[in-house]
C-alpha cells in the first residue's frame, strides 16, 4: 500500500468536505444548502474511513487541515461564482467513482451503485444552477432537452454529414487525377459502401454495448435494493432534494416508489441511472441500418452526377449538388445547436469545399505525376 497516495486521497476527502459545507452555509437556497451538508456529511466519512488506513501504518498521524489549495478555491469562487468548485467537485467525484471501481474489481470484488448514486447526485446539484427553478420545472425541462433532437436526430445530421464529406473529399480527389468516370463511380461506390458499413457495425457496437451496460447497471442496482433499501431510499431522497425539490416533496415521493419493490427499482433506474427501461438504449439493429443508409444518402449526392455526365459536367453538377447539401445539412444542425441557419449552412459549406479542394489539389498532383 502506497502510504504516500493514501493521504493524498485522504487530503482530497478533507478539502471536499470542507467545500460542501463551506458553500452550503453561504447559500441562501435552504434546499440546496441541506444537500451539501450531507454530501459533506459523506466526504467526512470517507475521510475518516482513509484516516483509519493512514493511522495504520503511521500511528501518530492527526488529521489534515483543509489545504490551502481549498481555501483559495473558495476564495475564487466569491469571484467567479460557486457553479465553478460544484464543476470541479463533480469532476473529482467522477475521478473518485471510476478509481473506487477500479479497485474493486482488481481485488475481485463486485462494485456497488453508491460511488455511482454519488456522483449522479452532485451532477445534479451541478446541473441546477438556477436555484429558483422549481423541481417539476425542471423535470419538464430536462424531459425536453432529451426529446428536442435527440439521438436520433443527431444520428441523421451527423451520419448523412460524414458520408457527404468523406465521399465528396474522395469523388475529389480522384477526379482531380483525371481518371475515368467508371474509376470515379468504382472508387465512390467503394467508399459509399465501405463507409456506410463501418458506420453500421459501429453503431450496432455503441448500442449494443450501451444495452448490456444499462442491464448490468440494472442487475447492480436491484442487488443493491435488496441489500439495504434503506440506503438506496436515502439517496434517492437526496437526488430528489438535488433536482429542486424541498425535503417534504423529496420524502413523499420516495415514500410512495418504496411502496413496493417493483416500483422502488424503477424510481431508482429513472432518477439515479437515467435509463429508460422499456428501450434500455434502443434497438442496436435499427441504429445499425439507420446510420447504413443515412450515411449512403450523403455519400452519393456528390456520386450520381457520374452517372450522369462526363467530365467536367459531372465534377460541377457534383459540386453543386454537394453545395446544396452540405447547407441543408448545416441548416439541420441548428436544431441541435439552436445557431442561425445561415451560420451554419455557410460554414458547413466552407469546411466541405476546403476538403473537396485540398484532396482535388491532390489528386491532381498525383495525376500529372503519374502521368508525367
Amino acid at each position: 500500500m502506497d502510504l504516500n497516495k493514501l493521504k493524498g486521497q485522504l487530503q482530497t476527502e478533507v478539502d471536499t468536505a470542507f467545500l460542501y459545507a463551506s458553500i452550503a452555509i453561504i447559500q441562501s437556497d435552504d434546499n440546496l444548502s441541506r444537500v451539501l451538508e450531507s454530501l459533506a456529511d459523506i466526504e467526512k466519512g470517507h475521510a475518516q474511513h482513509m484516516f483509519h488506513k493512514v493511522h495504520e501504518f503511521e500511528t501518530n498521524y492527526v488529521m489534515p487541515m483543509p489545504s490551502t489549495r481549498a481555501k483559495l478555491q473558495l476564495k475564487l469562487g466569491k469571484v467567479f461564482g460557486y457553479s465553478s468548485i460544484i464543476s470541479s467537485l463533480s469532476n473529482i467525484e467522477k475521478q473518485y467513482a471510476v478509481n473506487a471501481v477500479k479497485n474493486k474489481l482488481e481485488k475481485g470484488e463486485k462494485p456497488n451503485g453508491f460511488e455511482h448514486n454519488h456522483l449522479n447526485i452532485i451532477e445534479a446539484v451541478n446541473n441546477n444552477k438556477a436555484l429558483n427553478v422549481s423541481g417539476g420545472l425542471l423535470s419538464k425541462f430536462e424531459s425536453r432537452h432529451k426529446s428536442v433532437g435527440g439521438n436520433a436526430l443527431r444520428a441523421a445530421v451527423l451520419g448523412s454529414s460524414d458520408g457527404l464529406l468523406s465521399n465528396m473529399s474522395l469523388v475529389m480527389g480522384v477526379a482531380g487525377a483525371a481518371v475515368s468516370n467508371n474509376t470515379i463511380l468504382l472508387t465512390g461506390i467503394a467508399g459509399l459502401l465501405a463507409g456506410a458499413i463501418s458506420m453500421a457495425l459501429g453503431e450496432w457496437l455503441s448500442v449494443q454495448s450501451s444495452r448490456e451496460l444499462n442491464q448490468r447497471q440494472i442487475e447492480l442496482e436491484t442487488e443493491e435494493l435488496e441489500a439495504s433499501p434503506e440506503e438506496e431510499k436515502k439517496e434517492l431522497v437526496l437526488l430528489y432534494q438535488a433536482k429542486g425539490m424541498s425535503v417534504v416533496e423529496a420524502q413523499k415521493l420516495a415514500d410512495k416508489a418504496f411502496e413496493n419493490p417493483e416500483s422502488a427499482i424503477d424510481a431508482i433506474i429513472t432518477e439515479e441511472l437515467g435509463i429508460d427501461k422499456e428501450e434500455l438504449g434502443g434497438s442496436a439493429w435499427e441504429a445499425a441500418f439507420a446510420s447504413f443508409f443515412l450515411f449512403a444518402m450523403g455519400a452519393i449526392i456528390p456520386l450520381y452526377p457520374f452517372m450522369i455526365f462526363d467530365g467536367k459536367n459531372a465534377v460541377l453538377l457534383s459540386v453543386v449538388s454537394s453545395i446544396i447539401g452540405l447547407f441543408g445539412i448545416g441548416a439541420a444542425i441548428t436544431l441541435l445547436t439552436g445557431k442561425s441557419v445561415l451560420f451554419s449552412g455557410l460554414r458547413q459549406v466552407a469546411f466541405g469545399l476546403t476538403a473537396a479542394a485540398i484532396t482535388y489539389g491532390i489528386g491532381h498532383m498525383i495525376g500529372v505525376s503519374l502521368a508525367g
